[in-house]
Parts: C-alpha cells; structure tokens; sequence
C-alpha cells in the first residue's frame, strides 16, 4: 500500500516537472527551516528518523497542500512540542518566544 509520502509518488499524479536553473531556496524563511533542522539536530534534540517519521505522519490534505520547506516546517514544530522543547503557544506565537518587537540578543543565541 503506497502512502502520500512515498517515493516515487502514487498512481493518478503528474510527473514532477523540474525547473531549469532552480534556485536552492525560493525564499529565506527556507534557508532558515534548513538551518534550524541543523541545527536541532547536531543538538540531540531529535534524530533524522524522527524528522521524516514526524513528516510522513502528516495528514494527506495537509502533506499535499505544503510545500517541501513547510512540511519541514511542520516537522520541526511538531517534534519541539512531542519533546517539550516548545509549548503549542509558543509555537504558534502566543507566549513566550521573541516577536521582531522583541529583539533577541547574540548572547541569548550563544550555546550553554
């Protein structure tokens, strides 16, 4: 039984077009998603099997209407709250985590 997510895709839809000359990020906030996986992982926080578990769990509406860097996204912010790293309010920026009114400081990013 072939899932969403499975390589290769699944009966029923086009092929994958590629696009000459792609450019790696087609925005920042992509480039940054890369980043933070990064870095989350080199910081033990969760492993790379945990990362595509926690994106080939995503509903099939939800995985088809993301992008690539949005399910990593998704990904990312669904292992933080299952880790307690983050609250499900903080993620969605109600409490706690710093707005661009609220400039973080080099030394608040520096590692413990």
């Amino acid at each position: 039984m072939s899932r969403i997510n499975d390589v290769g895709g699944m009966v029923g839809f086009p092929a994958v077009l590629e696009e000459p000359d792609e450019p790696p990020f087609h925005a920042d906030w992509e480039a940054h998603v890369l980043a933070l996986n990064a870095a989350l992982i080199r910081r033990g926080v969760y492993n790379l099997d945990e990362f595509r578990d926690a994106i080939e769990r995503m509903p099939p509406a939800d995985y088809l209407a993301a992008s690539y860097y949005e399910r990593w996204f998704a990904a990312i912010t669904t292992l933080l709250a299952a880790k307690g790293v983050a609250t499900a309010a903080e993620l969605a920026g109600q409490e706690g985590l710093p707005t661009a009114a609220d400039p973080v400081a080099p030394s608040d990013l520096a590692d413990d």
